[in-house]
């Protein structure tokens, strides 16, 4: 008896002048966690929008069979109203409303026009508790960290009485705690005989939770493998996923450590809205010229408000402590002056600080540098181009031409030009904040590429990550914080995630 809940069968899509899907069949048993993965372009996403109406019937070849019958979605509604509900990497949550505002938009819980609020809270509790979370439902959205939100989409879907739950990359913005909390989600939901497909780059998490593994390359199926009968290996897909084998996950690397650059000095700062709240509290930190050094946390550590504060007080009010620079003190109390003394920081949310999204790649390489390729308040087009098409090719920026549209590019190349962007204003110290969030393993081995390039040209580096084997494998030493504070700094010879870990979750004695 065939018990699968979805067979989409030879689905092709084409946008103009690409093929993003190529004749993709994929199964998906009920009951079951379906992931699916494949490098940044693989036709993940478009895979999964598809399916859920956002690309309607028309706009593809091939067809989707749910529970036995063949449908059509003109919209998004017609999935939901068939229960297939879709959780974006971009959360569509409106941070101004509650909680229950937000899970009964569009679906309001109204008699005779008038919404029932008192009825609306008590249901918006209900999901509240099926998903694990503590808040008041009258509580906005906005006060909540990302994994907080992320339950809140889950119960906004299970509102809807879902069948099949599709997650594009849901713990992309979370750290190990939240990631690991969401994943037990999944499991109890699959008791409820909720069925989920599950895309992710974090191939342990599939190696962890996955029932059945579906790989695309190139908008193609590669295969489908059942992860309960056969011995899968995180190898074994990344070799599908990227059509060969990556021996090492990071690129080998022999640090030549100089003379140091950067030191910072008993940082605090101040909460910017709650200015009693100490939020990075007496930090001490150096880095060196050819350094490749860590910052390990847990949410809230302190670690990109460190970061984004020492970088022309981006952050936080109240500020206090000294930075210098090759053993001369420094004031960095605006962006530009950070960047005139040749700091760089490339922030964690590239879509939404990093890039302009509507802007050529040309316009977002040169934006920190205007300087450099005008004169007299002119922009000279032609050096700007010239300057783009060089970071192009010295760090393989995948576009069609430097005109394009950055918001049009993959994950990883987005990040190139985020680098770009920053390594044009050619700085002595430079902060990564997440470098390698939301990209595939084949691109984030050219990102760890071009760090170590950086650090061989002399400069001092700084990486911030949640990935604790990331730190491990790319930095000489690492920083680990917690509720604001230093808490340790280990060499890379001493240094394990168990280690780490320690460090991470030390907690403030009390005097």
């Amino acid at each position: 008896m065939n018990d699968n809940i979805l067979e989409m069968r030879s689905i092709t899509k084409t946008f103009p002048g690409v093929k993003a899907l190529q004749d993709v069949s994929i199964e998906v048993r009920r009951g079951e966690i379906h992931a699916i993965c494949g490098e940044n372009g693989a036709g993940k996403s478009t895979l999964m929008r598809v399916l859920s109406g956002v690309h309607p019937t028309g706009t593809y070849d091939g067809e989707i069979v749910f529970e036995g019958e063949s449908v059509r979605f003109g919209s998004i509604n017609d999935s939901e109203d068939k229960g297939i509900v879709i959780i974006h990497q971009e959360l569509a949550l409106i941070p101004f409303l509650s909680i229950a505002e937000n899970i009964f938009l569009g679906n309001e819980q109204a008699t005779r026009g008038l919404i029932n609020w008192n009825h609306t809270n008590a249901e918006a509790a209900k999901l509240l508790a099926r998903v694990g979370l503590k808040e008041n439902p009258t509580t906005p959205v906005g006060q909540l960290g990302v994994g907080k939100q992320q339950l809140v989409e889950i119960a906004k879907a299970l509102s809807k009485r879902v069948k099949l739950l599709i997650l594009d990359e849901p713990t992309a913005a979370l750290n190990d705690n939240d990631s690991a909390q969401l994943l037990n989600l999944l499991r109890q939901l699959q008791g409820q005989n909720i069925t989920s497909i599950l895309i992710t780059h974090k191939l342990n998490e599939i190696a962890e939770i996955a029932d059945s593994t579906t790989i695309l390359r190139d908008g193609k199926t590669i295969e489908t493998v059942d992860m309960r009968t056969e011995e899968v290996s995180v190898n074994r897909l990344i070799k599908g996923m990227v059509g060969r084998d990556l021996e090492h996950r990071f690129p080998p690397h022999t640090s030549n450590i100089g003379e140091e650059v950067l030191r910072i000095e008993n940082w605090t700062v101040h909460h910017p809205t709650q200015a009693e709240r100490i939020v990075v509290d007496g930090a001490n930190v150096t880095v060196h010229a050819g350094e490749i050094v860590g910052m390990a946390g847990l949410m809230g550590a302190g670690r990109t408000e460190l970061a984004m504060s020492v970088f022309g007080r981006s952050y936080g009010r109240h500020s206090s402590g000294q930075v210098f620079k090759r053993g001369t003190e420094i004031h960095t109390h605006s962006v530009p002056q950070a960047i005139g003394h040749g700091i760089a920081y490339a922030t964690e949310d590239r879509k939404r600080y990093g890039l302009n999204l509507i802007e050529d790649v040309r316009r977002n390489i040169s934006a920190a540098a205007l300087g450099k390729v005008s004169s007299g308040g002119w922009i000279n087009g032609n050096e700007e181009i010239k300057v783009a098409e060089e970071y192009r090719a010295s760090l393989d920026i995948k576009t069609p031409t430097v005109m394009s549209l950055a918001g049009k590019l993959s994950g990883g190349n987005q990040q190139k030009v985020v680098l770009s962007k920053w390594i044009f204003t050619d700085p002595d110290v430079l902060i990564l904040d997440e470098p390698t969030r939301g990209i595939d393993v084949g691109a984030k081995y050219e990102i760890y590429t071009i760090i170590n390039r950086l650090a061989d040209a002399g400069k001092a580096i700084i990486v911030i990550s949640s990935e604790l084997p990331e730190l491990l494998g790319t930095c000489d030493r690492i920083y680990t914080l917690s509720e604001g504070r230093v808490t340790g700094v280990v060499p890379k010879a001493e240094a394990t995630q168990e280690r780490l870990m320690e460090l991470m979750t030390k907690v403030k004695e009390q005097a």
